[in-house]
């Protein structure tokens, strides 16, 4: 999970801000070779400051009256547009009888110590299609 949460900081930070990166060679190319793609140069002292997805993930998600809606429960980064979305964890007791809905992760108001989702209301989230994840 630790992997998978650097892997989103670091795509969520070359999104917003691009970067030069050289990955490793992808199966398709020769042994011994990288991949260049070119982006565009970026300022790790903002992105620094940034929210970590570890401290986002497992975070109380409350609405602008202090209520609480739910909890994040994942982040991810969509293939189609490169839109990151917040999976929130709705209802339920301790995981159980919960329900997942994605909601724009602009959507969320992330502060060092508060993840708002301003006029938020557990009731409506509730009735938003459930999200499931994709198979493998």
């Amino acid at each position: 999970m630790k992997r998978a949460n650097l892997y989103l900081a670091a795509a969520l930070g070359m999104s917003a801000l691009g970067g030069a990166l050289v990955l490793p060679a992808a199966p398709s190319l020769a042994q011994g070779t990288t991949q260049r793609i070119a982006t565009t140069k970026v300022d790790v002292a903002n992105v620094a400051t940034g929210h970590r997805s570890s401290k986002i993930v497992g975070a109380k998600v409350v609405n602008d009256q202090n209520d609480t809606v739910g909890t994040v429960d994942d982040l991810i980064i969509s293939q189609k547009d490169s839109v990151p979305y917040a999976i929130l964890s709705v209802g339920g007791f301790l995981g159980v009888g919960d329900r997942l809905v994605a909601v724009p992760y602009s959507a969320l108001q992330v502060t060092d110590d508060r993840v708002e989702l301003p006029g938020g209301n557990k009731d409506v989230l509730m009735k938003q299609p459930a999200f499931h994840y994709a198979k493998s």
